[in-house]
């Protein structure tokens, strides 16, 4: 239980960390965000709407207790922006090598989520 209980918090808050230094320029609408997003041909107003979404889903995960099926929502909305944020990369950029700089985000984002589900079922037996 310990064992499960410190690499379901050590993923998560490193997955945290790196989802927040995504989302703290969206939120504030940064001229590198807009520049960025532009190149990947989304309009500027989606750009602080994504980093709310991040922010509350970033929350939702970090607050113990809370709600399963809040925490499954907040996953998914992760990895979906992570998905599309590759999707995006692979369609406007092509494949490239700097693209497996988002394994960075997505590894911890997996082994959070598999330990959070240890944990339940730990706490249910």
């Amino acid at each position: 239980m310990k064992k499960t209980k410190i690499i379901f918090w050590t993923a998560t808050i490193i997955f945290a960390l790196l989802m927040l230094a995504s989302a703290i320029p969206d939120i504030l609408n940064v001229a590198d965000a807009k520049k960025f997003m532009a190149t990947l041909g989304y309009p500027a107003y989606i750009i602080p709407f994504l980093g709310w979404a991040k922010l509350l889903g970033i929350i939702a995960i970090l607050v113990p207790g809370s709600y399963p099926r809040i925490k499954e929502w907040a996953y998914a909305g992760l990895f979906i922006d992570l998905t599309g944020a590759l999707y995006s990369n692979l369609c406007t950029t092509g494949p490239s090598a700097g693209m497996l700089t988002m394994l960075i985000w997505v590894v911890p984002g997996i082994v959070s989520y598999i330990y959070y589900h240890k944990r339940l079922n730990e706490a249910s037996k």
